[in-house]
């Protein structure tokens, strides 16, 4: 299997799990594909420092060979996957009430000190 197909089949099924397992149907919302462009913006800098200085390289007869920012542009297929899953995921267990507070337990050390200096 290429690289190519691989991403592919990521972004399938990550979309697929999206709108019909999770049912968070991110995909259909404006607002993610109105911020998806600033994920974009960072991966090509990551991805590019990455591959032009030849710290990750790929197989030629494993990617179809277009990149931008020196990166095949399947790698912005496989971050699409990520992203979205990951962002399935935690609006999931948002609606489910998991963790609905930005720090477990007790929290850090500095989290309670400024806790305790802004009550009133």
């Amino acid at each position: 299997m290429t690289y190519t197909v691989a991403a592919l089949i990521g972004a399938v099924c990550v979309a697929v799990v999206d709108l019909y397992v999770l049912r968070t149907r991110l995909l259909l919302r404006p607002v993610f594909w109105a911020t998806y462009p600033i994920i974009v913006f960072f991966q090509l800098i990551s991805n590019g420092i990455l591959t032009g200085r030849n710290i990750v390289r790929y197989d030629p007869e494993a990617i179809i060979g277009l990149r931008l920012a020196y990166a095949p542009v399947e790698d912005l297929v496989f971050g699409f996957a990520l992203v979205l899953l990951t962002l399935s995921v935690w609006v999931w267990l948002g609606r489910r009430g998991v963790q609905r507070t930005p720090t477990a337990g007790e929290g850090s050390r500095l989290l309670r000190l400024l806790r305790r200096r802004h009550r009133p």
